[in-house]
């Protein structure tokens, strides 16, 4: 009796399960690192702003450094950056206080504006509507207030975090600042001799595009909102230095961030100065996409790496998917520095 002969299988399926296997390896191993990281991510957020900190100040610091000796270069950028920032906010704060009655009378007379002109072609809105609203708010607000409360005290605990996060940032920033070539060394020497050459290469890389990331952006925000600001401040829209600090800050999320920020501002716009000033505002919306979009970001960013709008976009919605706002602010600079040190290494083995 001749022995069964086992089934054959195709060279194409086995080598279909042997990719399958190594893919579904590499799957478990990136959730595992995410789902890591999305129970200690106060850390990750943390040190991504000790490494910002780091990319900003380490040239001011090592300019000081060259009349100061190395640890008081360190205390003093990082005490006149704290100044600097504290200063900005006490601004912001005195020109809110400042207009606050102004702001109220010119709010409640602009919301009357704006009903009525609700109330006309092409809306005609039935003038009870919007009380009726108002009234429908009030209700959900007094019969809410215990989960509103409860709501405020959980928001609290979160301004803790981040509070913690920000003290934890600056504390990395002080080593980062003072010896972080050091630490990047000795963390070379803890690695196999095979791979310390493209462990190097691919950290010069990524430090590279990293620090002008960060320097280019911040540039372009700051541009944003300083254009920002002049229009609203000659338009006579109120709050306008608040509004600037909030492209300043909007900017960080590209192709959004800004849009977004100045939709704010012509709500404010219509609710004080009328719908002419508010579709002006919207008008800068257009005007400053493309400047951002077709000057600044060519210009300023040309020492890092500069990514296609579509893979800036979609690197934007999955960061935000991912982690909300925080995933919308690293993603991009993450992809960038994940391709630069990829275009590094593939240069270096030719």
């Amino acid at each position: 009796m001749q022995p069964a002969t086992p089934p054959t299988v195709s060279p194409f399926l086995r080598t279909a399960a042997a990719y399958a296997w190594r893919l579904l390896a590499v799957g478990l191993l990136v959730y595992s690192l995410f789902a890591v990281l999305g129970r200690f991510h106060e850390i990750g957020v943390a040190l991504f702003l000790g490494l910002v900190i780091t990319a900003l100040l380490r040239p001011v610091a090592d300019l000081v450094a060259r009349r100061l000796p190395r640890g008081p270069a360190v205390a003093l950028t990082l005490v006149a950056g704290i100044v600097l920032v504290l200063g900005v906010l006490t601004l912001v704060g005195e020109a809110v206080a400042g207009q606050r009655g102004t702001l109220v009378r010119e709010f409640r007379d602009g919301v009357g504006r704006i009903e009525r002109w609700l109330q006309r072609p092409p809306f005609r809105l039935a003038p009870d509507a919007l009380s009726g609203l108002q009234s429908k708010v009030g209700d959900y607000l007094s019969s809410h207030r215990s989960d509103l409360l409860s709501t405020a005290v959980s928001g609290a605990g979160q301004v803790v975090a981040v509070l913690a996060a920000l003290a934890l940032a600056l504390f990395s920033s002080v080593f980062f600042i003072h010896s972080g070539d050091r630490h990047w060394a000795w963390f070379q020497e803890q690695l196999p001799r095979s791979v310390r050459g493209r462990v190097g290469i691919g950290g010069r890389a990524a430090w590279s595009t990293f620090t002008g990331y960060t320097h280019g952006i911040v540039l372009v925000a700051a541009t944003n909102a300083i254009l920002v600001g002049i229009a609203l401040w000659a338009l006579g829209v109120p709050l306008a230095v608040p509004l600037a600090l909030l492209e300043f800050v909007a900017a960080f999320v590209p192709l959004i961030g800004s849009p977004i920020a100045l939709a704010v501002a012509a709500i404010v716009a219509l609710a004080s100065q009328g719908p002419l000033v508010a579709a002006i505002v919207i008008a800068l919306i257009v005007v400053i996409g493309q400047i951002e979009g077709h000057l600044l970001h060519p210009l300023v960013m040309s020492w890092a790496v500069r990514l296609h709008p579509l893979v800036v976009a979609i690197s934007v919605i999955a960061g935000s998917i991912a982690a909300g706002v925080v995933g919308a602010v690293v993603a991009v600079p993450l992809v960038s520095v994940v391709w630069s040190v990829h275009t590094a290494l593939k240069e270096a083995r030719t």
